[in-house]
C-alpha cells in the first residue's frame, strides 16, 4: 500500500533510539545468518524450530522432536526475529525505524522494549485463534510494529510522514491518514483476500499488534503527557 520514508518528529527525552536499533541490528544479522550461513535445508528447519506455529501452541498439533530447539511458548517472541526474504525484513525494519523512535521516547528505552514484545506476542495468538489448524511457521516482525504504528498514530497523528504510495508516488500526509489507511487495508484484507493452501498472509497478527499497541498506548497517555511535561 505503502511505503514511509521519514517523519518530521523530533526526539525529546531521549538521545538515540537505542532499542530500536538493537532490534534492527539483531533482525539484520539473524536473516544474514539464517540466509547466507547455514543454507537452504538448515534456514528452513530454524523457520519450523523457532517460529510460531499456531497448530503446536493450540495442541492440535505435535512438532517433530528433532525440530524442538526451544519450548514452544518461547516462539512467541523468537518468530518476531526471524525473516523470509530481503523484501520482508527490509519492509518491516524500514517501517520501524520510521516510527519506533519517537514511540522509544514515549514509553523509555526498556519501556519501549517490553512494549515491542507483548505486541508481537498478541499478534502470535491473533493469528493463531485466526488460524488455529495451520502448521505453518509464521514468522517476521510485522505484528510487533503494527504495535509502534498504532503507538505512533495516538501520539503524533498530526505528524507529516512522507511515503511512497503504491512504490512509486510519493506524498507527505499525516500519520493519522496514513496509518488509519493502512489498518483499514489489513482489515479488507483479513476478510476478503483468499488465502491459497496453508500459506497464511499474517493479516490478522497485523491487526492484533495494532490493536494491542492502541490498548497499552490509551492506558498509559497519562504517562506520557505527564514525561514529555517533565521533560
Amino acid at each position: 500500500m505503502f511505503v514511509p520514508l521519514h517523519d518530521n518528529t523530533i526526539l525529546k527525552i531521549i538521545r538515540f533510539q537505542f532499542v530500536t536499533g538493537l532490534i534492527v541490528l539483531i533482525n539484520v544479522a539473524l536473516f544474514v545468518y539464517t540466509h547466507h550461513i547455514v543454507g537452504a535445508q538448515g534456514e528452513g528447519s530454524l523457520a519450523t524450530s523457532f517460529g510460531f506455529i499456531p497448530a503446536v501452541i493450540m495442541d492440535h498439533a505435535r512438532l517433530d522432536p528433532s525440530l524442538h530447539r526451544v519450548p514452544e511458548e518461547a516462539t512467541l517472541i523468537t518468530y518476531m526475529f526471524l525473516h523470509a526474504g530481503w523484501m520482508h525484513l527490509i519492509a518491516n525494519m524500514l517501517f520501524l525505524w520510521v516510527f519506533a523512535d519517537n514511540v522509544e521516547d514515549s514509553f523509555g528505552h526498556l519501556g519501549f522494549a517490553l512494549f515491542y514484545l507483548i505486541c508481537g506476542i498478541a499478534a502470535a495468538y491473533a493469528h493463531a485463534f485466526a488460524a488455529p489448524q495451520s502448521q505453518a511457521p509464521l514468522i517476521g516482525a510485522s505484528g510487533a510494529v503494527s504495535g509502534v504504528m498504532a503507538s505512533y498514530m495516538i501520539l503524533f497523528p498530526r505528524a507529516r510522514v512522507w511515503v511512497l504510495l503504491f512504490m512509486k508516488l510519493p506524498l507527505r500526509i499525516s500519520a493519522l491518514w496514513a496509518l488509519v489507511g493502512w489498518f483499514a487495508f489489513q482489515l479488507g484484507s483479513a476478510f476478503f483476500v483468499a488465502q491459497e493452501g496453508d500459506v497464511i498472509v499474517a493479516w490478522w497478527a497485523h491487526i492484533g499488534g495494532f490493536i494491542a499497541g492502541l490498548a497499552i498506548t490509551f492506558a498509559l497517555l497519562k504517562v506520557f503527557r505527564a514525561r514529555f511535561a517533565g521533560g
